[in-house]
């Protein structure tokens, strides 16, 4: 065994409430994860540094993470097994179990809500010489006199 296993004491009763197949595919997984020989997909986002692995004909997720161990363990990491639910759940409850207000967003969430780098280097908008007077729009540039056209008078 290369890693100690610890659970969150919630996934006792996910696994109770699990099908048998599930139930029988998680515990397999884990013996292969603690083992060292088997690694779950990396989670993104908010959820960034934990792991999953589909379980049941990929209708469910096992979520665990990696952590150093307690001090009186045998073992310098542990797997800290967070969920085995359902996949349209388990995200959901792995926030929560986490402590999250509010849900978990994966990667590509953050990159549409982040502010584009183009945004943060571009100058501000400065207009050039605002009318003092709404009503009188500024002159454009052809509109204004140049020092070799200056107004004559005919006699």
């Amino acid at each position: 065994m290369r890693y100690g296993l610890s659970f969150d004491p919630r996934v006792l009763v996910d696994l109770l409430q699990a099908p048998d197949e599930v139930r029988d595919d998680a515990l397999s997984c884990l013996q292969e994860i603690v083992a060292g020989q088997r690694f779950g997909r990396s989670l993104t986002g908010d959820l960034d540094g934990y792991r999953k692995i589909p379980l049941a004909q990929r209708r469910w997720r096992l979520i665990y993470g990696q952590r150093p161990a307690p001090e009186q363990s045998q073992r310098r990491q542990e797997i800290h097994v967070l969920a085995v639910r359902q996949r349209a759940d388990v995200y959901d409850e792995v926030g929560r179990r986490l402590g999250m207000t509010r849900r978990p967003l994966p990667a590509r969430t953050h990159a549409a809500r982040s502010r584009p780098p183009q945004l943060a280097t571009r100058p501000p908008l400065v207009i050039a010489h605002p009318s003092p007077h709404p009503r009188h729009p500024a002159p454009l540039p052809s509109e204004i006199p140049t020092a070799g056209t200056a107004y004559r008078r005919h006699h």
